[in-house]
């Protein structure tokens, strides 16, 4: 790139924003690293989670939780009725939702029978707040990896996950088309009375049995 053409604002944030990628770890860094920190508990815990399965959520919490961005992406979930949505509403659809996908992914967590995860190459842009890390999860032989992409961005200094697409489906995309079609019908608060009741059917014990539950 020819430096004399650039702009000198936008050059200015080019320089601001590379400056906190040099300062923080990678994206791919964050979700290797949460990654091979999950996958590691999962196989020493088994037999403690196989006795307890409650306690993954104390896994995810500790490792997982922290490099979510959740109020992002009920934002861009709700798209249009977020400007719309009173503070308390904003707060409550937020913790319902980061509460139906922490029950959801430990849900797939359980099932978790140490498949090979590999990492494909990174899709960045340095002049954007927008990284996707590529991975790949081998299945049993004859089946094709599922792709599962994780979408991040910078906030707070660090690279937060807004975005997860599983075999080419985004989690966001869909919950938000989903959810539109609720509030259209019947309101945000009833959305957010709908997703607490989901939500307490999702809750794992020792008393119930491992299952999947889809979005």
């Amino acid at each position: 790139m020819n430096l004399k053409f650039v702009p000198g604002l936008a050059f200015s944030a080019l320089l601001v924003f590379s400056s906190v990628q040099a300062a923080t770890p990678s994206a791919e860094e964050v979700v290797r690293k949460t990654t091979d920190q999950v996958v590691a508990r999962l196989v020493d815990q088994k037999s403690e989670l196989e006795a307890h399965p409650e306690r993954i959520y104390d896994l995810i919490h500790e490792l997982v939780i922290p490099h979510f961005d959740f109020a992002s992406m009920s934002k861009w979930v709700l798209g249009k009725s977020w400007k719309g949505a009173s503070p308390s509403q904003r707060d409550a659809f937020i913790s319902q939702f980061r509460t139906l996908l922490v029950r959801t992914y430990a849900k797939a967590l359980l099932e978790y029978s140490e498949e090979v995860i590999r990492f494909l190459p990174v899709e960045d842009n340095p002049s954007s707040n927008l990284v996707l890390v590529k991975t790949e999860v081998e299945q049993s032989a004859g089946s094709a990896p599922i792709p599962i992409q994780y979408r991040l961005h910078i906030s707070d200094g660090s690279w937060k996950v807004v975005d997860v697409a599983v075999d080419g489906v985004s989690l966001v995309s869909t919950y938000r088309g989903s959810f539109a079609s609720d509030i259209q019908r019947e309101g945000l608060d009833a959305l957010i009375g709908k997703l607490t009741e989901r939500n307490s059917k999702l809750v794992i014990s020792s008393e119930t049995q491992p299952a999947t539950a889809s979005p």
